[in-house]
Parts: structure tokens; C-alpha cells; sequence
């Protein structure tokens, strides 16, 4: 075991009467390789509940994956951040052999492995025949949350208009929190009418009428399937939080565990029912506890700080306060998402490296408050891609001078004339067919009198 391994595992283990269970680690280069740890606590929440297990896969800039194992089912009412969580993983890849060693390191430290009966995981998890190998009684299924956050990302992506969009997200919530037959039939009815024939098979609506899948969850009330959801949407988003945002899977770790050691003792309870948009929407899920905010927003802040400039990071963190005051994301897909803040309203692609339809990055090509709106909700931190080269580290000098240069009358002008006409055709689509030729009407007229109907004007 490197010093490094048992430096970054000591805040976990402090509270731990005796040493861990597994702390398995090969280091080749400068990165991690592979990485296999679980606590005597984990082992023993393990060998309680070992009849279902779950298991989430959290990916790195790099590449990289960490692999979550999570107990699961009627008997586990354990509360708190990643208090079922009972196993990380890190395999050297992500093919047979790895995950097969990955498997088999966990067998050897947890004999009760021979009583899993379900194990459950996300539609993307193609490693199969592994998994069925190394389990050979166990019945391998999708998960409902994983299915519920496949399904909801996929809606976004087909950016369908809203009120469908509305429908269709409102559907998955009831369903998902009462998964009946009759319920799961209705939304399948409702997919194949309200989404695009060719689009369909990519959403693989079959799951929904799989009843294998959901006697697996069905036994949850509504309250409990909230609860639940909640549960593992926070859960999966610590993970993504910490590991997700850095490339080094060291230092991901290193954040992961530390913020297990200091939410050790928290056994508070998500009371809070699902909401598709959990994970995008701020303003509108349950409140986090403070000290998650602060430290999301230091992250952020931080981030800003090492990255930009002096004169950049000044801008930025200048958007950032507006970001701490009021947040709402409204809307999100693949592609790009809606970013609402006060009474301004602009479209973010998140895609390094991030843009947005506002001026202020229009302008200055720096992340705005929006795109910082947008990292607060991930629970992400700027990254070095995410900026343009004039504007990282040692490269800009003073602010008077980049404010003086980066004005631009006629930008100013398009934006504005940009935003209008987005919000003329979104006004004119989303209203009754009568309405709809009442202002249609009006704006042909007015075009009429300012341009001059000499002049055929398109609208």
C-alpha cells in the first residue's frame, strides 16, 4: 500500500475501531490504476443486506470510472449521504478481465457475495456476461432510478416543445413513484404518441412494459419511492460532484472520502418527492444543507481563481454573486439547457468550450452567470477547456483595457434584436390557434407601417 493510499484513506478511518477490510491499490504511473477499497463498516452493512445489490458507475474527464456498490431493498432503512454504499472500485479497464478482477477482489473480502439474488444497474452497463459469470445465481436488471434518469435525459435531448416535454416529465414522476402496470402502459401510450416515430427506439420504451423489472421496485409506496429517488439522486450526485469533475482520480477520491469523514454522523432523512428536473433545477428540490452550498460555491470560486486571470476571474466572480443570490435552471437537454436568472432568461451549451446566447459572453467569451448557474447546479467547477487561451493564467494584463477592447456597439445591437425575436416567436407559438391570428395580425401590421407595405416584409 503507497503512503499516498493510506494518507487519503486516513479521514475515512478515524471513526473505524479497526483497520479496513480492503485497501487494494496498483500504481503504475503518476494516475491510478487501479483502486479497490471498503471499511469494516461497509463490509458489515454488506453482510446485512446482501440480497440486493446496486451498482452505479461515476465517470472522470479521463476516462476513468469509479464503480459504487449500494445495498438495495425492503429490509435496508439506512439514512444519510452514502450510507449504503458498501464497495469503490476503480478497474484498470472497463473490459472482461478487468471487471472480472474488479468482481473477484470483492468476492474475497465479502463471503456473504454467495446470497446476492438481484443485482441492479443503468441501460448502459453492456459488461453483461461478466457480471452473470462472476454471479452465476443472481438475476441482473435494469434499475428504476437508472431508467427514470435515461428516460428524463432523453426527453431533454429531443428538445420537443415545451408543454409535451412538461407532459411527458410529469408522467415519469407519478409513474416512477407508483409503478403500477396500468401506470407503466399509460406512459408507454403516451411515449409512442408524443414522440417522433424514428426517435422512439433510442428510448427503448420496452423497459417500461418489462413487469420483471418493476416487482424489483414495486414494493415501495409512494412516499417510500420518493424517498427513495431522492435518496440516490443526492447520492449519485456527491459522486459526480467529486469524482466527476477532476481528471485525477486521485484527488477525486481524496475529496470523495474526506466528505464522507466530515457527513459521517449525518443521518438526516430526504423527505422530498421525486422531481425529473432534481438534479437541474436549484430553486425548486429540497434545500441542501449549508455547508453543501458553501462548499460547492468555494469549489467554484477556487476554480476561478486558478484558472483565469486576475481581470477575468474578477469579471466572472462578479456574475458569480448574481449566481449565489437567485439561480434557476429551467430546462436541459444534451445539447444545451435554459438558464433563468432574475428576469433574464438565455440559452447555455455546455459542451467545452461553454457558451452562452448572453452578452456578456458573447462579449468577453468568459464564463457568465449562467454558465456559472449551470456548474452550481451540476455541483461542477470550472475547467481549464472551458476557457479561451486569452484568458488563462499569465496571459491578460490589465481590466480597463480588456473592457475598452471587447465593446462592441453592433454585438450589442444583434443580441438585442436577437432576444426580441426569440421571444415574439415563442409568444406566437405557444397560444391558442385564435390568438395566435389576432397577434400574427397585429404584427403584420405594425410591420406594415414602420417598413411600409410597398415593401413585403417576412415575418
Amino acid at each position: 500500500i503507497s503512503p499516498m493510499s493510506l494518507t487519503m484513506m486516513n479521514g475515512l478511518l478515524i471513526k473505524n475501531s479497526s483497520p479496513p477490510v480492503l485497501l487494494h491499490q496498483v500504481t503504475k504511473t503518476a494516475q491510478l490504476d487501479t483502486f479497490n477499497f471498503q471499511s469494516c463498516f461497509m463490509q458489515g452493512v454488506f453482510a446485512r443486506f446482501p440480497e440486493i445489490l446496486f451498482i452505479h458507475r461515476t465517470y472522470n474527464p479521463r476516462g476513468k470510472v469509479l464503480y459504487t456498490f449500494l445495498v438495495d431493498g425492503p429490509r435496508v432503512q439506512l439514512e444519510g449521504h452514502l450510507a449504503r454504499a458498501v464497495y469503490f472500485a476503480i478497474p484498470t479497464k472497463e473490459d472482461a478481465e478487468g471487471l472480472a478482477q474488479m468482481f473477484q477482489v470483492f468476492k474475497k473480502f465479502n463471503p456473504a457475495w454467495e446470497r446476492v439474488c438481484t443485482i441492479l444497474v443503468d441501460p448502459y452497463f453492456l459488461p453483461l456476461p461478466t457480471l452473470a459469470m462472476e454471479f452465476p445465481t443472481a438475476e441482473v436488471l435494469l434499475s428504476a432510478f437508472h431508467i427514470c434518469k435515461f428516460l428524463q435525459g432523453k426527453f431533454y435531448q429531443l428538445s420537443l416543445e415545451q408543454p409535451v416535454e412538461r407532459v411527458l416529465l410529469t408522467s415519469l414522476q407519478s409513474t416512477m413513484c407508483s409503478a403500477t402496470a396500468g401506470n407503466l402502459r399509460k406512459l408507454h401510450a403516451l411515449m409512442s404518441n408524443c414522440i417522433p416515430p424514428a426517435k422512439l427506439p433510442e428510448l427503448h420504451a420496452h423497459c417500461l412494459l418489462n413487469d420483471r423489472i418493476w416487482l424489483a421496485h414495486r414494493w415501495r409506496s409512494q412516499t417510500e419511492s420518493s424517498h427513495y429517488f431522492h435518496s440516490l439522486e443526492v447520492t449519485t450526485r456527491i459522486l459526480s460532484q467529486f469524482f466527476g469533475t477532476t481528471p485525477s482520480e486521485k484527488q477525486g477520491l481524496a475529496s470523495l472520502f474526506r466528505y464522507m469523514q466530515q457527513n459521517s454522523g449525518d443521518k438526516g432523512s430526504f423527505n422530498v418527492g421525486l422531481n425529473p428536473q432534481d438534479s437541474l433545477t436549484p430553486s425548486d428540490t429540497s434545500p441542501e444543507s449549508p455547508e453543501m452550498e458553501q462548499l460547492v460555491e468555494s469549489l467554484i470560486q477556487h476554480s476561478l481563481n486558478a484558472i483565469c486571470t486576475a481581470p477575468a476571474a474578477q469579471l466572472c466572480l462578479g456574475e458569480f454573486a448574481v449566481v449565489q443570490k437567485s439561480t434557476h435552471l429551467i430546462g436541459s437537454g444534451s445539447e444545451k439547457m435554459n438558464i433563468q436568472i432574475l428576469e433574464d432568461t438565455h440559452k447555455v451549451q455546455p459542451q467545452p468550450p461553454a457558451s452562452c446566447s448572453c452578452y456578456f459572453n458573447q462579449a468577453f467569451h468568459l464564463p457568465c452567470r449562467h454558465i456559472l448557474a449551470m456548474l452550481s447546479a451540476r455541483h461542477q467547477v470550472l475547467q481549464p477547456d472551458m476557457l479561451p487561451d486569452q484568458w488563462a493564467t499569465g496571459c491578460a494584463t490589465g481590466l480597463d483595457n480588456i473592457l475598452g477592447s471587447k465593446w462592441n456597439e453592433t454585438l450589442d445591437k444583434h443580441l438585442a434584436v436577437t432576444h426580441l425575436t426569440e421571444e415574439v416567436g415563442r409568444l406566437l407559438q405557444y397560444c391558442s390557434k385564435e390568438e395566435f391570428e389576432r397577434r400574427y395580425s397585429t404584427l403584420r401590421e405594425l410591420a406594415d407601417s414602420w417598413i411600409g407595405p410597398y415593401e413585403q416584409v417576412q415575418l
